[in-house]
């Protein structure tokens, strides 16, 4: 239909009166000999915002490599062109690409952990990109490194640009590579992902900033993302790609609220982001469903005035409290929303259920059993109730281990059944998890996130436990991925009456899979209730920022 081809085709020069300041034609990119993307058309107009979304593997990344002829390995352009205003970047050689870096087309990378140099001072690190382009005086460059930060939004510049990547938060760090990003007032601003890392507070905090900086400067942008919500708050036209080819474009608007594709559907409707905006402003609308009954008479988990002090090195006598004097509880076969930001206490509070960690004081109860006060067999016997999911499962599975050795190992250790009936139950509980018993033989190295992740569950799930310690569990996670886990945890708990701790920092995912939320904020709780409660009736003003800051909410309607 003529409408579909508008919304899809990428606009020509004709389009409009002024050329764009970026423009793909016909994108063909190879590793090897193997296609990865495949005819993308894409423009950028003088001071637009654009988002080119899309799951890992969809060759979003890639086409900003190819952008910045920085293409690892075996990449190569096989066909097609790339233009930035008049200048030709497809054929471009090195020397010519390194005046474009920086000067013309500015980066923000995805990890500030690995993009910044451990061993030089941040502001050596800004007045490098500075001395690149040609600045020259060591006042001079100086001064302008503490302009730059200051103009990111790092206060008191001028002490802490003598300092270090790792005495900076990551809020802090992403402020950095922006201050690098925009040193030579670029036209072109590429942000790849540049938030995902981050608390859905600070995310709001460093968009806010670089939207400011990039309107103030007439900056062009084109934004990376898997996440629709972020991209339909932040953007003028989002840029949909599957399988290394653009399938849908639109404004943010036309994309979330009339999605034309079915990939694009997808990701609409597999959206956190969006999905709890959306629900957000429909149940203020008709005020609000009535909350479910929590069932607190049959607690799987209590956790009562608990507290953990850390002393700090150097000061003697001196201690800080991670958790600070906390009570609430999991009723059974239920799942609790522990939320909150970085340093909030959340995963102190995990590892202390978890018995990695002793509290100072206080109580958590499994079934009205202390795993911190519980010794010997009866803790032996405890642990086996409650077990962890983290975040990375790239960090928790051993890579050398094959899927099998991975699942029956909680088995070898608790000297649970012989080696044929490990072997059966770690059949059993791919099956549980809807993996095929193929990949039995595997290495981590050799499945994908989402697969890693249902590995790690069936391990959780290999001592038939009943409280899951989820930290973090979805936040790697591309969007369609993510749904699947969250569905795959809810159906887990339907059919084996699992109970949950589930920690996040993402009250978008708390409305998808939690009952109760219990919101912590420097190591204390400010608010805990049902999950309509808090959402739609939040007393503190710290749970209305964090439900502020969910992105999409803006077209969520």
């Amino acid at each position: 239909m003529p409408q579909d081809a508008d919304r899809t085709a990428a606009p020509t020069t004709a389009d409009a009166p002024d050329a764009p300041l970026l423009r793909v034609r016909d994108l063909h990119v190879s590793f090897g000999g193997t296609p990865v993307v495949h005819g993308v058309d894409l423009d950028v107009a003088r001071g637009e915002r654009v988002a080119i979304v899309g799951q890992s593997g969809s060759g979003k990344s890639t086409v900003v490599a190819a952008v910045l002829r920085l293409l690892p390995g075996a990449g190569h352009i096989t066909q097609g062109s790339i233009r930035l205003g008049d200048d030709d970047l497809t054929t471009a050689g090195e020397a010519r690409m390194r005046t474009v870096r920086g000067a013309r087309i500015g980066l923000v990378p995805q990890d500030p952990s690995t993009n910044l140099n451990p061993s030089m001072t941040v502001g050596a690190q800004i007045a490098d990109g500075l001395r690149a382009g040609g600045a020259r005086g060591r006042a001079a460059v100086a001064d302008r490194v503490v302009e730059l930060m200051t103009e990111a939004g790092i206060p008191d510049a001028a002490r802490r640009a003598g300092q270090f990547p790792h005495e900076f938060s990551g809020g802090m760090r992403q402020r950095v590579l922006i201050a690098v990003a925009l040193a030579r007032r670029p036209d072109l601003l590429i942000a790849d992902e540049p938030t995902s890392a981050l608390d859905v507070t600070v995310q709001r905090t460093i968009l806010d900033h670089l939207q400011t900086l990039v309107d103030a400067h007439g900056t062009s942008l084109l934004f990376i993302t898997h996440d629709l919500g972020v991209a339909a708050d932040r953007t003028d036209r989002i840029v949909v790609m599957l399988e290394g080819r653009v399938v849908e474009t639109g404004t943010p608007r036309q994309i979330l609220l009339d999605p034309q594709h079915e990939y694009t559907r997808r990701l609409v409707a597999a959206a956190p982001t969006v999905a709890a905006a959306a629900a957000l402003r429909a149940d203020e609308a008709v005020g609000g469903a009535e909350a479910e009954e929590a069932r607190e008479a049959d607690p799987i988990l209590t956790v009562t005035d608990l507290v953990k002090e850390y002393r700090l090195r150097g000061r003697r006598g001196e201690t800080v409290r991670a958790v600070d004097g906390i009570s609430f509880s999991v009723p059974r076969g239920t799942t609790t929303a522990v939320v909150g930001e970085s340093g909030s206490g959340k995963t102190t509070l995990a590892r202390i259920v978890l018995g990695i960690e002793p509290s100072t004081s206080g109580t958590a109860l499994v079934d009205g059993q202390s795993i911190t006060a519980s010794r010997g067999a009866a803790r032996h016997a405890l642990r086996r109730r409650v077990q962890p999911v983290f975040q990375d499962p790239y960090g928790s599975l051993d890579p050398t281990y094959p899927v099998e050795r991975l699942i029956d190992e909680p088995l070898r250790i608790f000297g649970v059944g012989d080696r044929a009936a490990r072997r059966a139950r770690v059949a059993e509980l791919l099956d549980q998890v809807a993996l095929p018993r193929s990949v039995a033989q595997s290495r981590p190295n050799e499945l994908s996130g989402g697969q890693r992740q249902r590995v790690a569950i069936a391990r959780a799930l290999a001592l038939e436990p009943e409280l899951l310690i989820c930290d973090e569990a979805v936040s790697a996670l591309d969007v369609l991925v993510q749904e699947q886990i969250l569905e795959l945890l809810a159906d887990l708990q339907r059919r084996l009456g699992l109970s949950y701790l589930f920690i996040t920092h993402d009250l978008a995912v708390v409305r998808q899979i939690a009952h109760s939320v219990v919101v912590m904020r420097r190591g204390s709780i400010v608010e805990r209730g049902s999950v309509d409660d808090v959402f739609l009736s939040p007393r503190d003003e710290y749970t209305h920022e964090l439900l502020g800051a969910i992105p999409g909410a803006s077209l969520a309607v």
